[in-house]
């Protein structure tokens, strides 16, 4: 049975220094929710974040934005989960994903980290990992090695703009999301591709994505 959500956790790093770098991905899409929903972000350091309130489709929502750093996500979003009593269940992470283009997000309910830093502290933090998550496509560099300054580094402009209008894809599906609604969510998110415009360009990414 799905639930509906509680929280919307956005990971990336915080400070200046990295605010237009691609793994501040998770940061991009929750601060355009609360843009969109008229949510003010406010420091709460006993949890060790940002948090901000909004309504959506009917029902209240929080938004976080951790101070920790990305290896230490967990540390924040466990802390709001359990002053707030969210179960993993009611919890979406927004995050970046080198194994998705540019112009692509997915969504998915539980899995592995990938090797995401940001994912693996969440998970080992909250001692499960079926919660949901929003993959924000960023691309890959093409090696392993290039991994770490790569995704520490602000993308192209044309990678941005299809960045950008995939975070508003999301938003235009994440009533849906919030409500319980996943499985439609997905069914329409899952259809989309963005090119550098903004528009609508063939999906070469279908199938199941991985962990």
């Amino acid at each position: 049975m799905t639930e509906s959500i509680a929280l919307i956790a956005g990971l990336g790093n915080p400070g200046e220094r990295y605010r237009h770098t691609r793994h501040n991905a998770g940061f991009w899409l929750v601060e355009a929710v609360a843009e969109h929903y008229s949510g003010r972000f406010s420091r709460e350091r006993r949890l060790h974040g940002t948090l901000a309130q909004v309504e959506i489709a009917g029902r209240r929502c929080l938004l976080l934005t951790p101070e920790t750093f990305m290896n230490r996500s967990g540390q924040a979003v466990a802390a709001v989960c359990q002053y707030y009593r969210i179960p993993a269940s009611q919890l979406l992470v927004a995050h970046d994903d080198i194994d998705l283009p540019p112009g692509i997000v997915r969504l998915k309910r539980g899995g592995g980290h990938g090797g995401h830093n940001g994912l693996r502290d969440v998970i080992q933090a909250l001692g499960e990992a079926e919660f949901w998550r929003l993959r924000v496509g960023v691309g890959h560099p093409g090696s392993k090695e290039a991994v770490v300054d790569y995704v520490l580094h602000a993308p192209c402009v044309e990678e941005r703009a299809r960045i950008q209008a995939a975070i508003a894809a999301a938003l235009e599906v994440l009533p849906l999301v919030v409500s319980g609604a996943q499985e439609r969510a997905m069914q329409h998110l899952h259809r989309k591709r963005f090119d550098g415009n903004g528009s609508l360009a063939a999906d070469d990414s279908s199938g199941p994505a991985g962990g």
